[in-house]
This record gives structure tokens, sequence and C-alpha cells, in this order.
């Protein structure tokens, strides 16, 4: 089937369009990740939306290093300021949580409840290599 050129130019149109808006949305997949991911570390320390079993953690536990990269890196991460530092922390660091206290339960993500921890940790890998889009202290900054 041919495409007439009405259709195509329409198509190259609605392309050139979207490409246009991507670093825009590139800053709203990083801002609600952000939001996601500092949730985790808000959890841990005042016990918002919901307190964890072990709430406090314990000082200078798993738990409370986590705790603490979850909040300063999801902070880091709204705000679009060292994105690319914080996104390779928070990318370990959620590598790092799924092969210790998910994987170890069962090999599939959605039996050991560690599909968030896998997919928060290739989000974060691809902002390190994206970068943090329009709205973000870095672009203001010219790191981007």
């Amino acid at each position: 089937m041919m495409i007439g050129f009405e259709e195509k130019l329409s198509m190259q149109g609605m392309n050139g369009f979207l490409a246009a808006q991507s670093p825009r949305v590139l800053s709203v997949v990083r801002i609600m990740t952000g939001l996601l991911l500092l949730q985790h570390g808000l959890m841990k320390f005042i016990g918002f939306p919901v307190a964890p079993q072990s709430y406090p953690p314990p000082m200078f536990s798993l738990f409370w290093i986590g705790g603490v990269i979850e909040i300063v890196g999801g902070v880091l991460i709204v705000l679009g300021l060292f994105t690319r530092p914080a996104a390779f922390i928070l990318s370990g660091q959620l590598a790092v949580t799924y092969f210790m206290f998910h994987a170890p339960k069962s090999f599939y993500p959605l039996a050991n409840g560690g599909e968030a921890a896998v997919l928060f940790c290739f989000v974060f890998f691809y902002l390190i290599f994206a970068g943090p889009g329009a709205w973000s202290v870095d672009a203001q900054r010219g790191r981007a």
C-alpha cells in the first residue's frame, strides 16, 4: 500500500512535533520517578505515606542507608540537580536492593516483589544517558 504525499507529510509533522516535546516529557518522567522514589525514603524515616514493619530503621542499617540515599537522590532527581551522578548512584542502589532482598526469594520479579526495584533501576540507568530534560536545575545551569 502506497502512502500518499499528504499522509507522509502529516506523519513527518507528527514525528517532528513529538520529537520537539521529548526534552519536556523526559523532565516529567524524571520528576514523577523522583517523587515515587522519594516516598520510599520518607516511609522509612517519617512513616509517610505508610510506616514499614521496621519503623524507624536502626541507625546506619542497610534499611537506614537506603532511606538516606532514596531521600537525597529523590530530591536531586525531582529538582534535576546533579541528575546524572544521582541517577548513577540510584540505579546502583536499586540493583543492589533487587539482588540482595528480592532475587533470593524467586527468579521472577513479580513473584519476589522486586518489579518496582527493577523498573526504578532501569529508569535511573536511562537518565544517566538521557540527562535531566528541559525543566531542570542542571539545564538552567548549562550542565545538561
